[in-house]
């Protein structure tokens, strides 16, 4: 049996996921980061990617776009501000996004701000990514 540790995943409108969990990896603005249990206590901001949750079954992933996590040697705790299972992804609403973001940045005008059309590009791609 693996070495356990307790996640717990909420966003403002819900408890996304809570259970035991042997390894959790995501996205922070400082790089990829897989935790165990037994690790440092830390804090990071979340950055846009795919969570994986390793669990005794087999893992789960989803879209993870931002937050922070915070880490205990017991426990996990991530407050995100969008988390979405494959499932709830709305693949027509991705696809859109990501054409929107594309087109943004090829027309390089004055008027746009690159790096949030940037931003918008690397989310849609991420949804796109999970279901597939």
């Amino acid at each position: 049996m693996a070495d356990l540790f307790k996640l717990q995943i909420i966003t403002p409108e819900r408890k996304f996921y809570e259970g035991e969990a042997s390894m959790v990896e995501l996205t922070t603005t400082e790089g990829d980061i897989g935790v165990y249990r037994n690790h440092i206590p830390m804090t990071a901001i979340v950055a846009p990617g795919i969570l994986k949750i390793h669990e005794e079954g087999g893992v789960k992933n989803a879209a993870l776009m931002s937050g922070f996590i915070e880490i205990l040697p017991e426990k996990i705790v991530v407050m995100a501000e969008v988390v979405e299972w494959p499932d709830e992804i709305d693949t027509n609403r991705a696809e859109e996004a990501k054409v929107r973001a594309e087109r943004r940045l090829k027309e390089q005008s004055g008027k746009i701000d690159n790096a949030r059309a940037e931003a918008a590009l690397r989310r849609a791609l991420i949804r796109l990514s999970l279901t597939k």
